[in-house]
């Protein structure tokens, strides 16, 4: 498979002098086009840290990280705000959704903020994705009104609305019940198989992770498998 992104040695350092703390120790990761993978470590690993740089929310101190040909250590931040916005979509644990909104307005809403107005054509998407996530009875319910697990499918469904290139997921499970976090990690796979969308997921679910084609260990700063 092509590589989709590669991160060379990354460094990251927070605070100066006696304060000064290193997370990322020299980090490298290719990410392939296609794959789903599990990111695995203890609290403090680095983990956080990693994704956040993926997702071009922080620079490195040190270190390379190119996606798709793009030099994103070069980048300045207008231009890696196109970037994110075209390429990378984020899952957090908390779906963070807006409670007077229904799902499908949720789901739409980051892309016509984007767009400037809401378009059927995203509307359409909406529809489409919400119905994959199981949620065609539930498309103009209030979200204040959905279930955990199908406010967290609905979180799932809004960063692959701009079909993004990759998709980073934090603890998309971590506030689910079994039964919730297996659906949604069903619903994950079915979208890497369909769409070919690269995810990297975080975890500290061993269960959520063997769902995963390929773990990744992170500790001390370091991939160490």
């Amino acid at each position: 498979m092509t590589a989709l992104l590669e991160v060379s040695d990354l460094v990251k350092t927070f605070g100066t002098g006696e304060a000064e703390t290193r997370v990322l120790r020299g980090l490298s990761l290719t990410l392939k086009v296609g794959e789903m993978a599990a990111l695995l470590g203890p609290s403090g690993s680095g983990k956080s840290t990693l994704l956040t740089i993926l997702g071009t929310l922080m620079k490195p101190t040190a270190g390379s990280h190119v996606m798709l040909g793009v030099d994103l250590v070069a980048a300045d931040d207008a231009a890696l705000t196109t970037f994110r916005n075209l390429h990378i979509g984020f899952v957090f644990q908390f779906h963070n959704l807006l409670p007077d909104f229904t799902a499908l307005e949720n789901v739409v809403f980051p892309t016509a903020v984007r767009a400037g107005r809401e378009t059927p054509a995203a509307r359409a998407r909406g529809r489409e994705l919400l119905t994959r996530m199981g949620l065609e009875t539930r498309v103009d319910f209030p979200s204040a009104n959905l279930s955990g697990g199908q406010k967290q499918r609905v979180a799932v469904a809004r960063p692959l609305m701009n079909r993004p290139d990759l998709v980073l997921a934090d603890e998309p499970t971590g506030n689910l019940d079994r039964e919730s976090a297996l659906q949604v990690m069903d619903l994950i796979a079915e979208i890497n198989r369909d769409e070919g969308t690269t995810f990297l997921i975080s975890t500290h679910d061993e269960k959520i992770a063997s769902l995963c084609r390929r773990q990744i260990v992170v500790k001390d700063g370091v991939i160490t498998g």
